[in-house]
């Protein structure tokens, strides 16, 4: 062969293997281009400013009240509270997600595994921040629990309009956040200030009262929707089982509506002893004559609330709360 084809065969040669190495790197270089760019964002949470590197790539929840926001953006979770989570939370049905257990017997040592670089943490697990920290120095600790003083609806929508800045989700949270106004927009136009309310909840058989403002999960509600109290009573607490009252109080009260979160619904539903709300107070023969039983005026949060308390929640509740009222009027 003479020199000039051989040049010529070598050429082609290079120039064939140039080609393959650039079809062989394609598939590399698109994928490169569907990573989403690391970049950092800074928030404030209940503690402070942090700056978080984005996306995070290894996440811990233990906050109730963010789990449905996380689980519906499709947040992948290393590590979470996952025995408190209820069945319609889709985390709960994960087997991949290590479960930091409950906050009366945490497994926090296990979070140390996951490595994580941020921590969502809050509500009943807001008492172990500290050993968290000292366990993980070099995570992000977020705090986002409704601040003490401030307005809860207010509160609920900060949640969520931060975490959408942390997850490249502020599209999906300013949704949450407006359907939440719309559903508070609705129950304030529905309802009449000349109606009493009374909140309750119920657990082990029993009544609780949930005082307005203070009370668990109903109580800021009054405050919010400007519902006038069936009744006041002094020294009125938090507690998750709400405070004693008897049936001949509520009954003296007479209010024209009643709200109920069933505490023991989430968890203890199977459980033989387990009496359901609507039994309880539907089928009492002390109140029988109650304005809000005897016009069916009585509304039940989400049955997943106790374990659920997040701003989808409320926008539910007060949605049907407003259908009620709507439905009343006509």
């Amino acid at each position: 062969m003479s020199v000039p084809r051989i040049a010529s065969a070598v050429a082609l040669g290079a120039a064939a293997l140039l080609a393959l190495a650039g079809c062989a790197s394609q598939p590399t270089a698109e994928a490169d281009e569907k990573k989403p760019a690391a970049s950092t964002v800074t928030v404030e949470d209940n503690n402070g400013s942090h700056k978080i590197s984005t996306p995070p790539a290894s996440v811990v929840a233990t906050d109730n009240r963010t789990f449905q926001t996380l689980s519906d953006w499709g947040i992948e979770l290393s590590a979470a509270a996952v025995s408190l989570m209820p069945e319609t939370v889709s985390y709960a049905k994960e087997n991949g997600i290590v479960d930091l257990g409950t906050h009366m017997e945490p497994d926090l040592e296990s979070v140390v595994a996951v490595a994580p670089d941020l921590i969502i943490n809050g509500q009943r697990f807001t008492q172990h921040h500290e050993k968290l920290a000292a366990l993980v120095p070099d995570a992000t600790i977020l705090e986002l629990d409704p601040r003490e003083g401030e307005p809860f609806d207010a509160e609920l929508k900060r949640q969520v309009t931060v975490l959408g800045e942390v997850f490249g989700k502020q599209a999906e949270a300013k949704k949450l956040t407006d359907d939440f106004d719309a559903a508070v927009a609705r129950a304030k136009k529905a309802y009449d200030a000349a109606d009493s309310v009374m909140a309750v909840t119920t657990s082990g058989g029993e009544i609780g009262y949930i005082a307005p403002t203070v009370g668990r999960t109903i109580g800021p509600l009054f405050d919010i929707l400007g519902l006038t109290p069936a009744l006041k009573v002094d020294g009125a607490t938090d507690d998750h089982q709400g405070d004693d009252i008897s049936v001949e109080a509520i009954a003296d009260s007479d209010p024209d509506w009643i709200l109920v979160m069933d505490r023991d619904a989430v968890f203890a539903a199977d459980e033989p002893d387990y009496v359901q709300a609507a039994d309880i107070l539907e089928k009492s023969d002390a109140l029988k004559n109650v304005t809000a039983v005897k016009d069916r005026h009585i509304v039940y949060m989400p049955t997943d609330t106790y374990l659920n308390e997040g701003i989808q929640t409320y926008t539910t509740f007060l949605n049907d709360f407003a259908a009620a009222l709507e439905k009343a009027a006509k």
